[in-house]
């Protein structure tokens, strides 16, 4: 993996190697959290992205305060290395892992491929739940240099950031909403941000969900314009896959202009009087 900018990625033999390694926290997140309860890593700490990593009256994430119980509590300390890894490939695992860059904790890597690579390799699994020993942890504050909000966005539009939409071409076009399957937190209109390159998330991996060498990365988002030097900022619906792909391009490809807008195309879509476009 030396082709990559960064060194933020395991292997599942690392992991499987590492498994009593007490200077690591393994932890499983998924879109589908029952997931976790049918089997997973043995000692892995498994977190609801919903309920655990989401504030629960405000559409926004846990605050630092918060953020650092949910990890002490669960285990963490600012001395371990987290190691993430959950379904869709890697979707919310990619997203705990900007979160926690954003909150300050630099010790943390990404299973190259998802929780469904581990298990079709026959890699052992558990039901047991870890009782770890509650520890500290401190999170710092939020690292604004990698999250866009609304205002930022929008103020790009005239400023020569570049969009990248990492959404699937139907949802860029504003032919649907939101895919079927997919989880679901509506918006009133269909489209896409003026401006934004359409560079679908699935594009940067592989048929097993390992990320594609990075040669190839370049490739696929240089043809968009999107790794010249050009600030970026990627959004999707909800944040999670634009997550996935501030990965390749911040810490796999070294750019290190790169923003999530995780508040996404379902605050943009139901924002008034903000421009959209349609089509491709």
């Amino acid at each position: 993996m030396a082709d990559y900018a960064k060194d933020v990625l395991v292997d599942t033999q690392w992991v499987e190697d590492h498994l009593s390694d007490d200077s690591i926290r393994i932890v499983e997140v998924d879109e589908n959290p029952a997931l976790y309860a049918e089997a997973h890593i043995p000692g892995a700490i498994g977190f609801d992205w919903k309920t655990d990593l989401q504030d629960q009256v405000k559409r926004d994430f846990l605050g630092p305060e918060a953020f650092g119980e949910l990890f002490g509590n669960a285990g963490v300390s600012n001395d371990h290395t987290v190691v993430l890894y959950g379904d869709r490939n890697n979707w919310f695992a990619a997203y705990t892992y900007w979160y926690l860059k954003y909150y300050g904790h630099d010790k943390v890597k990404l299973i190259n491929g998802p929780r469904e690579k581990w298990i079709s390799e026959g890699r052992p699994t558990s039901t047991d739940v870890p009782g770890y020993e509650a520890t500290g942890f401190q999170a710092q504050p939020g690292d604004d240099a990698i999250r866009a909000l609304r205002d930022e966005v929008l103020a790009s539009l005239d400023s020569g950031v570049k969009l990248v939409d990492v959404r699937s071409p139907q949802e860029f076009s504003g032919e649907l909403i939101a895919m079927a399957g997919y989880e679901q937190e509506g918006a009133q209109r269909g489209g896409h941000i003026p401006g934004a390159a359409s560079v679908p998330w699935a594009q940067a991996v592989q048929e097993d969900g390992t990320f594609k060498p990075a040669d190839e990365l370049r490739e696929l988002y240089g043809a968009k314009g999107v790794t010249n030097g050009a600030d970026v900022i990627a959004y999707c619906r909800i944040g999670e896959r634009s997550a996935h792909t501030w990965f390749v391009l911040h810490e796999l490809l070294g750019q290190e202009s790169v923003k999530n807008y995780d508040g996404s195309w379902t605050e943009w879509g139901n924002m008034v009087d903000v421009p959209v476009e349609k089509d491709v």
